[in-house]
């Protein structure tokens, strides 16, 4: 019988015949017994119970639920309507997965109808949101729209460009909403508050984003278990992406690590969701390695550069992952040293160990932000590490394709951290001169009486110290 090895070794035979070898290894994955280096992976009694294979993505009930709550609180306000346009607010309100581009949608929300979303989209959309949840969608033909040119429907017609803006407008006035208070979930220009009181002038406008904000920073148990799920993932993905370090050594490059982790990614998480090739199932999805890098490309923080180094001995290595499910996931990132070291690597990798731990045993419902950052940058000037620090050490954690997401752990932002709370964990230090970056990246979620890591792939140097 072929070893999960020999499936590691053939991800780096070809390019070409990763899709194949990745499927299978992701099948030889499935036995339910440890392998490699998932024999270093550190169980947590205190993570949270991931949701269950077949739960791929929240159900429509939970969305619902969500607009229902925001609902209720924008009626305490006296907003009679909610109108939502940021893509982010569309998804996280009522599940339909898309994404506007320069074709605006916007979902009406009338705060005394509990379980109606009226939407005014593009025809290109038109197929994935009555497919979901819609009470009724008028749509425009494209971007731009000319008035009365609707080809699908044999209706031709060219130039009078209409104002998307004002026509959603006018669908709220046809709906009775003229003299009503409007929430809207983006402050206007100057330019969209003349249209809004051209064509609803006897309308008002209120501002609700702070209430839509809030409710994305505060984690359900739903969302929180899906999360969990997306993670065990990332430790699997893990344990194969170092056992892929040991086993190609300098035989690989960075882009290779990063190609062959995420075909295995993404093979080893559809195997578990169910799908049928239609709208709204598999959806949220995302395995990429993209950021994978070796050598002084580690030592920046926002790099620039296509990455395609070889692995080298001696040289720092950045294995980057992000995996969504459903919508739910977030950062994991691990670093390696591989040997041999330096006293410079292993002083930064010691002190970025260090910082996690802090971040880890300061953060917990009831404690300032800012504070938390400040204890971990004065640790890290005092161990002489202040001409390698570049960022905060932690950003609050969103979904469905929103990667930072306030608050966060940085000296400016003074929030209070309460339980629900998800953030980065990444206190990472650059040194440009010598050619090394080290930053981690873990989720870490806030508890009743503490917080964390969601991972289970260790900070130890046995796990990051490698030998090729």
């Amino acid at each position: 019988m072929t070893s999960r090895r020999d499936f590691v070794r053939t991800m780096g035979a070809s390019l070409a015949a990763a899709s194949t070898a990745a499927t299978a290894c992701a099948a030889a994955t499935s036995d339910g017994q440890p392998h490699g280096s998932e024999t270093l992976l550190v169980d947590n009694p205190l993570h949270p119970t991931p949701a269950p294979v077949g739960v791929d993505r929240l159900p429509l009930a939970w969305y619902q639920a969500q607009s229902r709550r925001l609902r209720e609180q924008a009626r305490e306000r006296g907003v009679d309507a909610i109108l939502l346009q940021s893509d982010t607010n569309l998804v996280y309100f009522t599940g339909c997965f898309r994404g506007s581009g320069e074709r605006t949608t916007w979902a009406l929300m009338p705060t005394n109808e509990s379980d109606t979303v009226y939407w005014f989209s593009p025809a290109i959309d038109r197929d994935l949101i009555t497919s979901w949840w819609s009470t009724e969608n008028d749509y425009y033909f494209c971007y731009p729209h000319a008035a009365g040119g609707f080809p699908n429907r044999g209706e031709l017609a060219r130039g009078n460009r209409v104002d998307l803006w004002e026509w959603a407008l006018g669908k709220l006035a046809a709906r009775g909403l003229g003299e009503q208070t409007i929430g809207l979930d983006r402050e206007l220009t100057p330019s969209a508050m003349r249209t809004f009181s051209r064509v609803l002038p006897k309308a008002k406008v209120a501002d609700i984003s702070d209430l839509c904000l809030t409710m994305q920073i505060i984690k359900t148990p739903e969302e929180i278990a899906l999360t969990q799920r997306a993670y065990r993932y990332f430790d699997t993905v893990h344990a194969f992406a170092r056992d892929y370090i040991l086993e190609h050594g300098t035989d690989t490059t960075d882009y290779q690590i990063g190609q062959a982790l995420s075909s295995f990614g993404i093979n080893l998480m559809m195997r578990d969701v169910k799908r049928d090739g239609k709208p709204h199932s598999a959806v949220g999805m995302e395995v990429t390695g993209n950021y994978v890098r070796t050598g002084v490309a580690t030592a920046y923080p926002h790099p620039n550069q296509f990455f395609h180094a070889p692995v080298q001995r001696g040289q720092p290595l950045y294995v980057n992952c992000d995996i969504l499910l459903g919508g739910y996931g977030g950062e994991g990132y691990r670093n390696y040293i591989l040997l041999p070291s330096t006293p410079q690597h292993d002083k930064m990798w010691q002190v970025v160990a260090d910082t996690v731990q802090i971040i880890v045993e300061e953060t917990k419902p009831g404690a300032i932000c800012s504070e938390i950052a400040y204890k971990v940058h004065d640790y890290q000037v005092k161990q002489g590490m202040q001409d390698f620090i570049y960022h905060r050490p932690g950003h609050g954690q969103g979904q469905n394709f929103v990667g930072h997401q306030p608050p966060f752990l940085a000296l400016g932002d003074d929030s209070v951290v309460e339980e629900g709370m998800t953030f980065s964990v990444e206190p990472g230090l650059y040194d440009e001169k010598g050619g090394i970056g080290i930053n981690p990246s873990d989720r870490l979620v806030v508890l009743k009486d503490r917080a964390v890591l969601m991972s289970r792939i260790p900070f130890s140097k046995e796990w990051s110290y490698l030998k090729v």
